[in-house]
Formats: structure tokens, C-alpha cells, sequence
């Protein structure tokens, strides 16, 4: 690929991220609809757990940080209620190794979820079996459930109480747009919270 293939690659794809950009104004409600089911876990005293695979696994760790800590200097407040289940090594190994990879998140839902808690999952496909199983035990559980997806949704979609997609295919382009949606959810919770 010469030089000039290139920077048109590179014109192809900023212009599909804008895109993206422009149509995540069409699900505006569900994107405020979500940030204040958040918002209302927190203030009612129970936590925010997160779960994915991969690059979500990462990214899961990041919104628990941005909550935990805090996302600007400009805003200095009190720390908030979040884990990330993709986090502890060792019981992620050890449910791996004993129950079946499926069951990671499901066998931490179980021990920490607790009535009026939220499991976020985020899932490029919405089809990660350990994901469907630990929304599952949310709902025994009586945790809350929401979906930040890509394409149309997969499995997830059907059995997550509020999602919200990307509608696009390409895994880079869906994992670019939930850490997009994951800095405005944060700054939305600060704002609800902390005004």
C-alpha cells in the first residue's frame, strides 16, 4: 500500500467514526436513560459491577477506575461503589478451572451481587457465553442489567434490562465508541450526583 492508499485508509476510517459519532445523538435517551440508572444505584447505596472479555475485559477496569477515583481534576469528589469482574486474576482462574470458563462472571455475581446492584457487560457480539450466564445469575440475584453492544445485539440484547448499540460491525470501531460512551456516562453520573 503506497503512501496516498494510506492516508485514503485513514480518511475512510475517520469518516466512519464520525459517522458513529453523529448517530449515537439517535439513542441520546437510552444514553440518558442509562447514565441515570447508574446514577440512581449509586445514590441508593449499592455498586456497579462490569464484565467483559478481551478488550472489554480492559475497558471494564477503566470505568470501575474512573468511577473509584475519579475522572477530572476539575471535579474532586468522593470515591463511588464499582468493580470490575474481569479484574482478580486468581478467581477468574480459579472459576476457569473449576466450574468452566462460562462461569467466571455468573460464580462472582453470585458471591457479590446483591438486590439493587447493576452488572454492565459490554460485548462487541453480545454472544460471550460467560456474559449471557452472568446476566443470568444478575437477574436471580436481583441485580440490574444493562449492555453497552455492538451490531445487533446478540443474545445480550434480548435479556439485559437497557442497552445500548453501536450499530456496527467491526469490533475496533464498537470497542472505540463504548470507551466514547463510557467518559460520557462517568461525567453524566458526576453531574447527577455531584452537581
Amino acid at each position: 500500500m503506497n503512501r496516498q492508499d494510506k492516508l485514503d485508509h485513514l480518511k475512510r476510517l475517520t469518516d466512519e467514526t464520525a459517522i458513529l459519532r453523529r448517530s449515537l445523538m439517535e439513542y441520546g435517551n437510552q444514553l440518558l436513560d442509562i447514565a441515570d440508572l447508574m446514577a440512581g444505584v449509586i445514590g441508593s447505596g449499592h455498586k456497579i459491577m462490569f464484565a467483559g472479555n478481551g478488550g472489554h475485559a480492559a475497558m471494564s477496569s477503566h470505568f470501575a477506575t474512573e468511577l473509584i477515583v475519579r475522572l477530572t481534576a476539575e471535579r474532586n469528589r468522593p470515591s463511588l461503589p464499582a468493580i470490575a469482574l474481569s479484574a482478580d486474576s486468581g478467581i477468574i482462574t480459579a472459576a476457569a478451572n473449576d466450574y468452566g470458563y462460562d462461569e467466571v462472571f455468573a460464580r462472582q455475581v453470585e458471591g457479590l451481587g446483591q438486590k439493587g446492584d447493576l452488572l454492565v457487560v459490554m460485548s462487541t457480539s453480545g454472544n460471550s457465553a460467560n456474559l449471557v450466564k452472568g446476566v443470568r445469575m444478575a437477574r436471580q440475584r436481583g441485580v440490574l442489567t444493562c449492555g453497552l453492544l455492538g451490531g445487533r445485539g446478540g443474545k445480550l440484547r434480548g435479556i439485559v434490562d437497557r442497552s445500548i448499540l453501536i450499530p456496527n460491525d467491526s469490533p475496533q470501531r464498537i470497542q472505540e465508541e463504548h470507551l466514547f460512551l463510557v467518559h460520557i456516562l462517568v461525567e453524566m453520573i458526576e453531574s447527577d450526583l455531584f452537581a
